[in-house]
């Protein structure tokens, strides 16, 4: 029985790690951090209760190889080229930029210069599973802070086959020696060109004739086979076995099989690299840091301010406002998974003490810990730096010159945003024939489109300076099209302040935004959540030949009442828009008879509201009934809802009688 101890650990790993990892997903906390503090309950330092370490750690890197090998299946030669400056320009300035800093630092404190690289590499990593993951939940993957932190992290993803390879060079006995750095690289490249040899004319082979045998498993044994053999040969000559396992899935992922490929191997890498954060966080020596509070917090503090000021300068150098820099630079101020990884390879390599990797382990879990809320907080966070006395050029972009003549359009839509509704909203209404104008942060969109003859500025539509110069005062409609639901609040209570009389349509991804939008002053919230729904109950009832004006009735119907159960707040301009537009002076407000009330069956005409106070009784709803035009005869009864139109003074005086 004692043979199969092993068994009672991995149950205990994974019963403890489900536990955990519900509790996170109530939280809202990446389950990465969830398989670290499991590890961490349940290593040595703590309870112990996991005896058989050294298997762990061996699956462990078996979840390593197959992470890495998973990454080469997904990139492909072609899908480098499509990759925009942003990945580049950006990634390789926000991992250069940190790791600088960290090694002059490291310098400072008496650290060699390799040790200070390696330590610099650590730092500079992101954790792309726990920011996609937020960033997706908070629907911002295609603001402009999700799309710079997007790119980002794949720069990181494609730079840590590199950093693999130049480890050995940093951790080997000559250190930086040309003949190391040398024969690293020709050893590399020559691995590489047998790589593409095989990936052109041997793999294709094998695996098609494995296809025809129509053997689900003889095809997940020969990937797994070519994965972990191929690894193996780049460890014989002194190479990675990570960087093998990414060179095994390049090899897969030239080939037709690449898809298939991933789907298989996917289930296994879960399970895997569950282990492997389980066994990271078992090496933590919890007396370790209590002995040492003061350098794990100085560790904290250090990486991320180092990670904000780098992650923030990336944005400001695009041409992007200071406000989506702070986005960014918090976004990206956690260390990220794959630093785990270089930090095994660096001790192996003698690049980390135990004392640095237990200081390291610390400050990384904590920064893992701490992202969901120092993210949820970015919004408010920008605000301060807003207000810092800063040149125009850094609280506006460098492309501020764009809308510093205000425009003469009258009468016109302001469409914030341009993906791909705003690309839609323009097209109607450049066909159309209707004057509009857009607001959007990206400045390669702006320069593109321009050239089209795209009536398109670059602006932040959250500053009110931007909103004046396209000329909102008198504009008739706003068309807000962003993902960014912090940033679509701001724009529309600027707005409404801005211009009252304006009609604000908010596009947002969620049902239960809805109402905080109306509340700031919107007149309409088309949620995409919806409306999905809405796509998706026409599309069924045509698989079943309902009739199209059948479909359309269930449609109407649908939305209408979703629209009124998703909209339960009472908005001063959600009635008769057109008309407020064309009478500013006039308000339509809505009052409720309360029982204590003297007005409780008194008629219309016994009130006198229009001969008294100067308002008009629109309509009242009583229950479930709406009485519209209601004549003088009508009688007031209590808890009706009256409708009124009048000018705001008038509507007040009325309020202090009812």
């Amino acid at each position: 029985m004692n043979d199969l101890g092993f068994l009672r650990d991995f149950v205990i790993i994974f019963g403890v790690a489900i536990g955990i990892n519900f509790l996170f997903h109530r939280l809202r906390i990446a389950p990465v951090v969830g398989y670290l503090i499991s590890g961490v309950l349940l290593g040595p330092s703590m309870l112990g209760i996991v005896k058989d370490g050294g298997l762990i750690e061996i699956l462990a890197q078996v979840g390593v190889i197959l992470l890495l090998f998973l990454i080469g299946i997904e990139f492909s030669i072609e899908e480098l080229v499509r990759i925009n400056r942003t990945v580049f320009l950006g990634g390789f300035l926000q991992v250069f930029l940190t790791t600088i800093v960290v090694l002059f630092i490291s310098l400072y404190f008496g650290v060699s210069v390799e040790k200070g690289i390696f330590m610099g590499l650590l730092v500079a990593m992101s954790s792309t599973a726990i920011v996609f993951k937020l960033l997706s939940d908070r629907g911002e993957m295609d603001s402009p802070q999700g799309r710079i932190s997007a790119g980002i992290l794949i720069f990181q993803d494609l730079s840590i086959v590199a950093i693999v390879l130049l480890l050995p060079m940093l951790g080997g006995p000559s250190g930086f020696s040309a003949v190391n750095v040398l024969l690293n690289v020709f050893w590399a490249l020559a691995i590489m060109g047998l790589v593409i040899v095989v990936s052109r004319f041997v793999v294709p082979l094998m695996l098609n004739n494995i296809v025809q045998t129509h053997s689900r498993e003889l095809f997940l044994i020969s990937i797994v086979m070519i994965c972990i053999g191929t690894a193996w040969l780049t460890s014989l000559v002194g190479l990675s076995l990570a960087l093998g396992a990414f060179l095994a899935g390049l090899v897969i992922s030239e080939s037709a099989y690449g898809h298939q490929a991933f789907s298989e191997i996917l289930p296994l890498k879960d399970i895997f690299v569950i282990l492997f954060f389980v066994s990271i966080g078992m090496l933590l020596d919890i007396n370790s840091v209590i002995r040492n509070p003061f350098f794990v917090l100085l560790a904290v503090l250090t990486i991320l301010v180092i990670k904000f000021a780098a992650g923030m300068l990336i944005p400001i150098v695009l041409g992007y406002p200071i406000r989506i820099g702070v986005l960014v630079g918090v976004t990206l101020a956690q260390i990220g998974e794959f630093s785990f990884v270089l930090s095994k390879e660096g001790i192996d390599l003698g690049l980390m003490t135990g004392d640095d990797y237990q200081v390291f382990l610390a400050s990384a879990i904590v920064t893992m810990v701490f992202t969901p809320f120092m993210i949820q907080g970015s919004g408010r966070f920008s605000e301060y730096f807003e207000r810092l006395p800063v040149s125009d050029a850094l609280k506006f972009g460098r492309f501020r010159e764009e809308i510093v003549k205000r425009t003469v359009l009258k009468k016109h839509v302001i469409i914030v945003g341009f993906g791909l509704n705003g690309r839609n909203v323009s097209r109607v209404l450049s066909a159309s024939g209707i004057p509009f104008v857009v607001l959007e942060l990206n400045p390669e969109t702006v320069r593109i489109e321009k050239k089209k003859g795209v009536p398109i500025l670059f602006g932040d539509a959250s500053k009110e300076s931007v909103l004046e110069h396209a000329n909102v005062i008198a504009a008739l409609s706003v068309v807000i099209a962003i993902s960014d639901a912090a940033a679509t609040r701001r724009i529309v209570e600027l707005t409404r302040r801005l211009a009252p009389s304006v009609y604000i349509i908010a596009r947002t991804r969620y049902t239960n935004e809805v109402n905080p939008l109306y509340s700031l002053g919107a007149n309409d919230v088309i949620p995409e959540e919806f409306e999905t729904s809405i796509e998706i109950i026409s599309r069924v009832l045509h698989r079943y030949f309902i009739p199209a004006d059948e479909i359309e009735k269930h449609i109407r119907e649908v939305r209408k009442g979703g629209y009124e159960i998703l909209r339960n707040v009472q908005q001063k301009y959600s009635l008769f828009p057109e008309l407020k537009q064309h009478l500013p002076d006039i308000e339509i407000e809505t009052i409720r008879i309360e029982k204590t009330s003297p007005l409780v069956g008194m008629t219309l005409a016994q009130v006198g509201f229009r001969n008294k106070y100067g308002v008009t009784v629109l309509a009242i709803q009583r229950d479930k009934e709406t009485i519209t035009n209601p004549s003088g005869e009508t009688g007031l009864m209590a808890l009706d809802i009256v409708i009124f139109i009048g000018t705001r003074d008038n509507i007040s005086s009325v309020s202090c009688v009812v």
